[in-house]
């Protein structure tokens, strides 16, 4: 029995295990993402060694970490990329930046929007690497061609989703901005802009991975430069550990930027803005 003054003892208790715990939860997480790609590395190596064709055809994992090792020694892998993610980065701004304010002109003018959608899905069918020859011809090779691919690519997605979030928005919003005598440009920026934003950011993640296949894609045409430049020319040179590098370093890149950035901003942005609330406890 603890007497009065007497200081209680401090016995341990739960709160005291939780970091260990989520420590180990944390772990376990990263093991069971990377467990598959262990499993693909086994199989390809267990593949390369039963059909024994030569690392020109069908490279060993071994000889690719080995040509990575090279690539990042001789900064070569780190220059393409920085190179590559720039590129991608100004073509998704720009494409996400015009979709934007064309979707709430044509919402605004609601004729003018019905007319144009058959010309929208014209474009949409359109890839945008059917473009590059033309875009080749009008600016050269380089910087804008592959960006301006890109954007072309990002712009539909956008332009949908921004459209198809602005038709979400509760019409009491509209009538009680209406009634507070809101002109155009006060309803597109106090209640059309945010009330779209979960369907604008959806459009954006879509876009910017339909964006990142164009990167390399324009890339492989229109560039010296580049993790695209890279495969292609390894490719040319029979050099296929270094394309199979590069591939890998693609996909390592976009789930990068889809898991960290892009999906974490969709979250939060449909949690803050968008029309589903969690039901209550």
């Amino acid at each position: 029995m603890v007497g009065i003054g007497t200081a209680a003892p401090v016995l341990p208790g739960p709160a005291r295990a939780r970091p260990a715990g989520r420590v180990g939860h944390g772990v376990a997480l990263v093991g069971k993402a990377l467990l598959p790609f262990v499993v693909l590395v086994g199989l390809w190596q267990a593949s390369a060694l039963a059909l024994g064709l030569s690392n020109y055809l069908y490279p060993r994992p071994a000889l690719v970490l080995r040509t990575f090792g090279v690539l990042v020694q001789h900064g070569v892998l780190l220059s393409y990329t920085e190179t590559s993610m720039w590129r991608w980065f100004v073509g998704v701004a720009a494409g996400a930046g015009l979709a934007v304010p064309v979707a709430l002109v044509l919402t605004f003018y609601r004729p003018v929007a019905r007319m144009m959608f058959p010309l929208i899905n014209f474009f949409t069918a359109i890839v945008e690497l059917a473009w590059i020859p033309l875009f080749v011809l009008w600016f050269g090779y380089g910087f804008k061609v592959i960006v301006l691919s890109i954007a072309y690519v990002t712009f539909f997605p956008v332009l949908a989703n921004t459209m198809t979030g602005i038709t979400q928005i509760p019409r009491t919003s509209i009538h009680a901005a209406r009634t507070l005598g809101a002109n155009r440009w006060q309803m597109a920026l106090h209640v059309l802009l945010p009330g779209s934003l979960p369907g604008t950011v959806t459009g954006v993640r879509t876009g910017a991975g339909y964006g990142f296949r164009s990167l390399i894609g324009a890339e492989m045409i229109a560039a010296q430069s580049g993790l695209g430049y890279m495969i292609f020319e390894s490719r040319a040179n029979q050099l296929t550990q270094r394309t199979i590098a590069g591939m890998i370093t693609i996909g390592v890149l976009w789930l990068v930027i889809d898991r960290l950035y892009l999906r974490s901003i969709e979250k939060a942005t449909v949690q803050r803005w968008g029309m589903q609330r969690r039901a209550p406890r």
